[in-house]
């Protein structure tokens, strides 16, 4: 049987083109596949890429290798602030200086590292303050968002499905972290992790019976539009309740703070009436002693105002 030569070598060439058009095209489609699933992942808890420019990424970088700057940048995603852990460290860096300068050569210069050391302080209770503040903010939105999830899986939509539409409908944080939430569980991640990570994120008593509830309906396959219901009442009457005892302790909590206000204004108030008074007093031994032990009962007292002011609800 006498094969046509040319045919056939068309033929295979043809197939062979075919066949490489066919494996270019599943790999470039394969390559855009994972590069939006790279850049889905990467833009969870990043700011929008329309966003400021950042600055400092030597040290941002520099600071994501450590174990402190991790949980710097833990403690960042918390309190919400589009700050990057090397923008904060820098800004930190710079307010301590400042401080530094300012005490040494306004009042003395023993004052500069206590001035510095304060200053390191005022960072990290800025963080707390920011961080409480948002998960107090979440949490006034809790009895909102158990209603959103109850409507939503009555109306026989997923638990997947209505912490989405929940994550569209609530505003900032609730909406933010439920946007990060729904995010996860499209990319594959299970359920129980996710809000398990939403709990470490925002700590409080209320949001781990909110995703204790959903974890265990989710878990048992049961209905969980009557927990939701019993849990929204209960939420909002939480929420009045500390809102109630927010005001009964404000005093308090102004006192905290207008103590060590007074020692600071008492020192100014006696280098001003005479002038160089610091200077001496911190010179000897005996007065760093006495200025160290002073600065030490204020710091007690503030801790001790405030332990005594907090009353968990």
């Amino acid at each position: 049987m006498d094969l046509n030569l040319p045919l056939l070598t068309a033929g295979v060439a043809l197939l062979a083109c075919v066949s490489g058009v066919a494996g270019v095209h599943a790999y470039t489609s394969g390559r855009a596949r994972r590069q939006a699933v790279i850049d889905r992942l990467t833009s969870l808890g990043q700011p929008a890429a329309d966003g400021p420019a950042r600055r400092f990424r030597g040290v941002d970088r520099w600071l994501r290798g450590t174990r402190w700057g991790r949980r710097l940048e833990l403690r960042l995603a918390a309190t919400g602030l589009d700050i990057t852990p090397g923008e904060f460290f820098v800004l930190m860096a710079a307010g301590i200086a400042a401080l530094w300068l300012l005490a040494a050569s306004s009042l003395a210069a023993f004052f500069g590292p206590v001035a510095g050391l304060i200053g390191l302080w005022a960072s990290h209770a800025f963080l707390n303050w920011q961080r409480g503040k948002r998960i107090e903010k979440f949490i006034n939105q809790l009895p909102e968002l158990s209603r959103v999830l109850a409507n939503a899986t009555q109306a026989g939509l997923a638990l997947r499905t209505a912490l989405a539409m929940a994550a569209e409908e609530l505003d900032a944080p609730a909406g933010e972290e439920l946007a990060k939430v729904a995010a996860k569980l499209a990319v594959g991640h299970s359920i129980d992790d996710v809000l398990g990570e939403l709990a470490e994120r925002l700590p409080s008593r209320e949001l781990v019976v909110l995703v204790t509830t959903l974890v265990l309906s989710n878990r048992a396959g049961g209905t969980v539009v009557g927990s939701l219901r019993n849990l929204t009442q209960t939420l909002e009457e939480r929420k009045e309740t500390r809102r109630e005892v927010r005001t009964q302790l404000s005093q308090v909590t102004v006192t905290a703070y207008a103590v060590p206000a007074f020692g600071l204004g008492a020192l100014l108030l006696m280098d001003r009436v005479m002038p160089g008074a610091l200077e001496r007093m911190t010179g000897s031994f005996y007065g760093q002693a006495a200025v160290v032990v002073s600065l030490g009962l204020y710091v007690l007292g503030f801790a001790l105002i405030r332990r005594m002011s907090r009353i968990d609800v």
